[in-house]
């Protein structure tokens, strides 16, 4: 949580108000200058190759997991997230940038690529340069985590970046370049700004060479329009609205107790959590009693003993309790808590079920700890209305023998199959979406490539007979390729003479 003054962020502990910090916000003037000195340390980071960055990224994880407890402590009181909570974020933390710092070299050395009949005379290479400076802006919610994914990658491929965290968790980003700093002892490679949406803003239109922003679907948008005035390419990792599908086959405990940390972690402030879950009306009344059960007996509030946390942002109990509000009026049921359950900065585990298909609670992201449950009958039933919500991100889904059909049919950039969200601990596998929740990727072979410019190169290493790239070359030339070509392909030594042929 952050208290805002025009000329600074103040990190407070959102259970307690606590202060954690001051930080300065920075204008256009601050940006460019930060983006500068970037520029400028650019081509010694790329000098260094790719073992010498691994390195130096090694290092910085290495004193990152010396400091683990710091790291817990601080994204704990920032967000207010559970300690469990914290520790999970720093581990997924330390397992990323070990991936982008092993692989990178591997992912992104020159490759050779067939020439194909007509250019064999060549060699062709594709190859993979850095853009130069990434802008990364991330979220409040994974204050570490999130932005350690296009950090990583984009050192790792060879940019330089200059990294604003959200303003409501400006401590996490500030400890995270000046670890890096401290690591390498390159505090140009890895810098901070510090501010609202004016310095996103100043940040996209810097001259950056992309930006990786992750966010909600409506800021990203904002992000998109102000990079586009200087065709600055984007990164999008907007929001979710996930869904869960519980086949009549599935083991159905092990949904349920899937679906209820997948929906309730972090206090339901996970873009890829858990939202909606479509069951199998032949299993539905034993699959959602033990997700209540389950749910009910989870602990709300402050303490080393909560389960869940203090929503981390000032407006996020209204935007939940409209939702549940919406649901209920629409005729949903409340399975457990409801309204009363928002009591901020808490909001406790809320189920709903049979909740129409338009409320805001099924097509909007509520980012609490609030599950919705509606019954389907059939699995064909549930993909239909997983897919018809606008955003793309995440699923999950539980069968024994179907699952993995099931999954190829939905219109999400990952799915967990048998468990949930666990494409994001796996470091090679790409992450994004598609739709209303972005593109682009984050994460995996995919995610180092998203910050390099792809170059291609054609080498001539042999003279060839006949050359058809000159005016030199001549009609008997040109007919005997169109006859090759023919041959080639399967169309017959020759066909009818088009008109004008000679």
């Amino acid at each position: 949580m952050t208290v805002t003054a025009p000329d600074q962020l103040v990190s407070a502990d959102p259970r307690d108000g606590r202060t954690l910090g001051q930080y300065p916000v920075h204008g256009t003037a601050e940006v460019s200058e930060r983006v500068d000195a970037a520029r400028a340390a650019a081509p010694a980071w790329a000098r260094l190759g790719h073992a010498g960055r691994a390195r130096d990224l090694d290092a910085w994880r290495r004193l990152i997991l010396r400091r683990v407890g710091e790291l817990v402590r601080l994204i704990s009181a920032e967000t207010g997230k559970t300690r469990a909570d914290a520790q999970l974020e720093v581990i997924l933390v330390a397992d990323h940038l070990r991936w982008a710092a092993a692989h990178a070299g591997r992912v992104l050395r020159p490759r050779r690529v067939p020439t194909g009949m007509l250019m064999f005379h060549h060699t062709a290479t594709v190859e993979h340069h850095p853009l130069g400076v990434v802008g990364v802006i991330g979220p409040w919610n994974y204050p570490a985590f999130i932005p350690v994914g296009p950090v990583a990658h984009a050192l790792a491929a060879g940019n330089t970046v200059v990294f604003k965290p959200s303003e409501y968790t400006p401590a996490a980003g500030a400890w995270l370049v000046a670890t890096f700093a401290e690591a390498t002892g390159r505090p140009d490679v890895l810098q901070a700004v510090f501010g609202r949406g004016d310095t996103g803003a100043a940040l996209c239109r810097s001259g950056v060479d992309k930006i990786a922003f992750t966010g909600s679907t409506e800021t990203g948008k904002r992000v998109m329009a102000a990079c586009a005035e200087n065709l600055t390419p984007v990164l999008l990792e907007c929001g979710g609205k996930d869904a869960v599908i519980v086949d009549r086959d599935a083991d159905l405990d092990s949904a349920a107790d899937a679906v209820v940390w997948g929906g309730l972690a972090n206090a339901g402030q996970t873009c890829i959590g858990v939202e909606r879950v479509y069951v199998h009306q032949d299993v539905a009344d034993r699959f959602t009693e033990t997700v209540v059960d389950r749910a009910a007996a989870l602990r709300t509030g402050p303490g080393p003993d909560a389960h869940i946390g203090p929503m981390a942002t000032p407006g996020q109990p209204g935007i939940v309790l409209d939702h549940i509000r919406d649901a209920l009026s629409r005729g949903g049921r409340a399975l457990l808590g409801g309204p009363e359950s928002v009591r901020a900065p808490y909001v406790s585990p809320v189920i709903l079920a049979d909740v129409p298909e338009d409320a805001d609670v099924l097509t909007r992201e509520t980012f609490g700890p609030v599950l919705v449950i509606n019954r389907v009958r059939s699995a064909a039933e549930a993909v239909e209305r997983a897919n018809a919500c606008a955003y793309g991100l995440g699923a999950a889904v539980f069968s024994r023998t179907q699952a993995t059909a099931i999954a190829r049919r939905l219109r999400v950039g990952m799915v967990s199959v048998n468990s949930v969200l666990a494409f994001a601990g796996i470091p090679a596998l790409p992450f994004g979406g598609t739709g209303a929740s972005g593109f682009g990727r984050v994460h995996g072979p995919e995610g180092l490539r998203e910050f390099t410019r792809t170059h291609s190169v054609a080498r001539q290493w042999l003279r060839p007979p006949v050359q058809p790239l000159s005016f030199r070359r001549s009609d008997r030339t040109m007919d005997a390729l169109v006859r090759l070509v023919r041959v080639v392909h399967g169309a017959g030594r020759s066909g009818p003479r088009q008109p004008g042929s000679r």
